[in-house]
């Protein structure tokens, strides 16, 4: 599938995601390698993010906020 933005072939990515700050460094990562492409000449991105990955995501942030 090349690039929407500029039809090139040159895609790759992987993606962790974590929450930003210092209180959540000891927070585990999530790690996503799904839906993730990123166009490697102009930059172009899209993603998408599996529904449990999403869960996973939203019980960290809630068990982080207490």
């Amino acid at each position: 599938m090349p690039c929407k933005s500029c039809a090139s072939v040159n895609l790759g990515a992987d993606m962790a995601i974590h929450f930003p700050g210092v209180k959540n460094i000891d927070k585990l990562v999530v790690r996503v390698f799904s839906e993730l492409v990123v166009c490697l000449d102009c930059g172009n991105s899209e993603l998408a993010l599996p529904e449990a990955k999403l869960r996973q995501l939203a019980r960290t942030d809630a068990a982080a906020a207490g």
